[in-house]
């Protein structure tokens, strides 16, 4: 049973599900609300006990629980000891929760069971009198294992139903049954690891209160065998769709769990073997690589979005928003990229593979990737793999720009990555390099902004790189995170300039969408920072004197946080390409 507690000092509620399975629930009143009491507590697992007088009249549906013998009637006035009696015996007969159900006729009891319940640490619910709760029930939205619930603390009326209603309709169907799927593979990677002796608990891995970590995109070495599968779950949760997560079956969670190392597909799209790029060979097909842009749907080119019409199969990054791949007609195939930190090559093995069958055999692939393709995208690679394999002729392979959320994320959080007087260059970096190596730092210019993509998940050891004296090949350390000081002393120190810890920077992550989040701070407290909020993938880090010139620090805080996004929204209600999606939605 969902419940909030109430906190007076805030007046909102700390939210938590309740555990109600073979509780004693006390149902005080035979109103309509008492009904809806006693099947809110059946559906939540727990025994509702309804006290009232014999001669009381009853609801109708409360009368057919009774009937039913789903609910118990104890047929007196209310007394203080039902409270210590009609509990579970194993708890010395102490119920577990109360609801007060009646109204303004009842104005005395319900403080004087509010009080009796308090001093003895007893939840309970009085009607329409938020000051004499210590818990209340929210609006729920039910769908298997999943629960949404709402509330306003009293002070919506009917408002928190309204809105439970719009989110529970704004969700894809069948999104329980995902989440009882996704259960399934949990339980069988736990159970496959025990088995194998891997077995390791995750601090808050269980836990839905909290947000990802600040090394949710860190790297899984070859040797992690315990976390590349549970990892890659996690992943899968974070960055698909819902629309994709809500369509996923059981066939699917069983290719999930596959091992990635040495797959039919990989070697396949080592050696091309499987691609007869003969002059006499199936006909060929084309493959168009294209940047999907930093996030909002409206942020694509029109050559990509016509791609994104006409292709008979997309191949899709998984850091693809979902705004944009709901611009996908349903009829076309669409394949996620089932990349993650330790097992990005193998996926992009099966990537080339499934776009070099698909356009052997006739088919107009598109590789839709996030930002731009040839910035940090790996675009060279598959364009020259491409290339190798048959697909060299003028039009066989074509590559589409898109936005890059290297120089479009600053601006989004009013950062100008160049300023007169403040910045007269920019460099674009990537925090992690091939194999998670860390690349080179660079050195610090005062009229310099620089963006490091791929760079949070070892904020720790990037923030070391930038501001410690360091020989420059202890960047090829694999785990930069783990460098000791007495290893770092061993090494002789490199004279490039280095960058004062009061530098000013930004964290920008999910940039342009409506979660966009961005943590204003300095490289003294960047790491505090993302430790203490979390992550929201994909996200960067600008560098430099720009990221406070629209925005002075404030004076005794160590960041500040700013939340959401709708720059775009607001020029026109949501622009073309969102109005493209009512029509495809209509058409379709």
């Amino acid at each position: 049973m969902a419940a909030s507690s109430l906190d007076a000092s805030t007046g909102n509620s700390m939210l938590a599900g309740l555990n109600c399975t073979d509780n004693v629930h006390l149902v005080i009143g035979t109103n309509p609300l008492a009904a809806a009491r006693c099947a809110q507590s059946l559906a939540a697992g727990a025994h509702p006990v309804v006290v009232a007088p014999e001669t009381a009249e009853l609801h109708y549906g409360l009368q057919r629980r009774i009937d039913d013998g789903s609910v118990k009637w104890v047929r007196e006035a209310f007394a203080d000891e039902h409270l210590f009696r009609l509990g579970r015996e194993e708890v010395g007969g102490v119920v577990d929760a109360v609801f007060v159900t009646a109204g303004a006729s009842r104005e005395e009891l319900g403080p004087h069971i509010s009080s009796l319940c308090k001093r003895n640490r007893i939840p309970v619910n009085v009607v329409d009198a938020p000051h004499l709760c210590t818990f209340s029930l929210l609006s729920v939205h039910s769908d298997g294992p999943l629960q949404i619930g709402v509330t306003t603390n009293g002070r919506g009326c009917k408002l928190a139903s309204r809105i439970r209603r719009e989110i529970a309709s704004s969700l894809p169907p069948n999104l329980g049954a995902a989440c009882q799927r996704f259960g399934e593979a949990r339980r069988r990677i736990q159970q496959h690891d025990e088995k194998a002796g891997l077995s390791e608990p995750t601090l808050g891995d269980l836990d839905d209160s909290v947000d990802q970590s600040a090394l949710f995109n860190k790297l899984v070495t070859e040797e992690d065998v315990r976390n590349r599968r549970m990892r890659w779950l996690s992943q899968v949760c974070e960055y698909w769709p819902l629309k994709k997560l809500a369509s996923v079956a059981d066939h699917d969670v069983d290719r999930l769990l596959e091992a990635y190392a040495g797959t039919a597909a990989a070697e396949k799209a080592r050696d091309g073997r499987d691609f007869d790029s003969s002059p006499g060979g199936r006909p060929k097909g084309r493959i168009i690589l294209a940047g999907s842009g930093p996030g909002h749907p409206d942020l694509l080119t029109r050559a990509t979005y016509n791609a994104i019409q006409t292709a008979d199969l997309i191949l899709a990054d998984k850091l693809v928003p979902s705004g944009v791949l709901d611009l996908i007609p349903r009829r076309t195939p669409v394949e996620i990229a089932r990349k993650f930190p330790g097992n990005a090559d193998q996926a992009q093995d099966e990537l080339l593979a499934a776009a070099l069958a698909a356009a052997s055999a006739g088919k107009t692939v598109l590789r839709l990737k996030q930002g731009d393709p040839f910035i940090y995208g790996r675009g060279g690679e598959e364009l020259a793999h491409f290339r190798q394999h048959g697909f060299d002729a003028p039009g066989a392979v074509t590559v589409l720009p898109g936005v890059t959320s290297a120089l479009s994320a600053p601006l989004f959080a009013a950062i100008p990555a160049t300023q007169r007087d403040v910045a007269d260059q920019v460099l674009i970096c990537t925090g992690t390099g091939k194999r998670g190596k860390a690349p080179s730092p660079p050195e610090y210019v005062p009229s310099r902004t620089v963006v490091f993509l791929m760079a949070l998940h070892r904020i720790v050891g990037l923030v070391r790189e930038l501001t410690t004296p360091i020989e420059d090949d202890e960047t090829e350390s694999p785990d930069p995170n783990n460098t000791t000081a007495s290893q770092l002393q061993t090494k002789t120190p490199s004279s490039r300039a280095l960058w004062p810890l009061s530098t000013p920077c930004a964290v920008i992550e999910r940039a342009s969408c409506p979660d966009q989040r961005v943590i204003r701070t300095t490289l003294a407290h960047v790491a505090e920072a993302i430790e203490a909020e979390g992550s929201r993938p994909p996200g960067l880090l600008v560098v430099g004197r720009s990221c406070e010139f629209l925005h002075p620090r404030e004076k005794g805080r160590a960041w500040a946080v700013e939340e959401g996004f709708r720059g775009l929204d607001e020029l026109g209600g949501g622009g073309g390409m969102m109005a493209a999606v009512q029509g495809l939605a209509l058409g379709a």
